[in-house]
């Protein structure tokens, strides 16, 4: 049976209401802070695509209104479930804009874990989102996306502290630095903790996060990283982030 759902969430972000709009309702806006990749007609009625892990969901647009309203839903499927976001936007002033989400629909019998995983989700995807607005606006990313599922949750999170850097205590600020085989080395800052779910690293020319799903979801550790730098090959990138989380030391 369906449980139905609605989740609201706020920010204030340092942009103009038309900044948001490209950063929300455009595919290569979204794909510099959200998972996967996305597509979007832009029109109501459009069609709209989110592909990860190879799987792609499309949804119909149902409100385009630039820098107002925008809102897209999934078809319910055979057991009810489906999804639908709302995006309102609001500029201010100063410069700022208030971005209103909701993001509701139908779940499934776990619905208890989806919702949770989902309210932490919008928090640090949204963080994300004002982070390339201030550091990265207008800038396309290569994205990357990779998995590493069957791990320990301690293991996982000792291994990234170790290769960062950090201490077993971390909070936003500390300074990062990583050298590794086949990738570029890294330094920069912690920019989101939500330990054991996430942490979020930003450099000069990238927005990095780490996710651990939960045992109740496959205990699965994730690379979703934005990168930046000019001329990027982000299908060599994820392959090689993909090798180092396949050899990461979790124990």
């Amino acid at each position: 049976m369906g449980h139905e759902f609605e989740l609201q969430k706020e920010i204030t972000l340092a942009a103009s209401p038309e900044d948001v709009w490209e950063a929300i309702a455009t595919g290569p806006g979204v794909d510099a802070w959200f998972m996967g990749r996305s597509e979007f007609e832009p029109r109501e009625g459009g069609a709209a695509t989110f592909t990860m892990a190879g799987q792609t969901e499309t949804s119909t647009i149902t409100g385009w209104e630039p820098a107002k309203r925008f809102a897209y839903n999934t078809e319910p499927g055979e057991d009810g479930k489906f999804m639908a976001i709302e995006y309102l936007i609001e500029g201010r002033g100063g410069g700022s804009t208030v971005l209103r989400l909701v993001h509701s629909g139908v779940l499934g019998d776990d619905w208890e874990n989806e919702f949770e995983a989902m309210k932490t989700g919008w928090d640090m995807y949204l963080h994300t989102l004002g982070q390339y607005l201030v550091h990265f606006r207008g800038r396309h990313a290569g994205t990357v996306t990779a998995f590493r599922p069957g791990i320990p949750e301690e293991g996982f999170w000792a291994a990234l502290k170790e290769q960062f850097g950090l201490g077993d205590s971390v909070t936003a600020g500390d300074r990062v630095s990583l050298s590794a085989e086949g990738l570029a080395p890294i330094e920069g800052v912690v920019d989101y903790v939500d330990l054991p779910s996430f942490l979020g690293v930003r450099t000069d020319d990238a927005l990095y996060r780490f996710i651990y799903s939960g045992e109740e979801r496959g205990s699965v550790g994730v690379c979703g990283h934005h990168l930046f730098a000019p001329g990027v090959d982000a299908g060599q990138a994820e392959k090689n982030w993909q090798a180092w989380l396949n050899e990461l030391p979790v124990g």
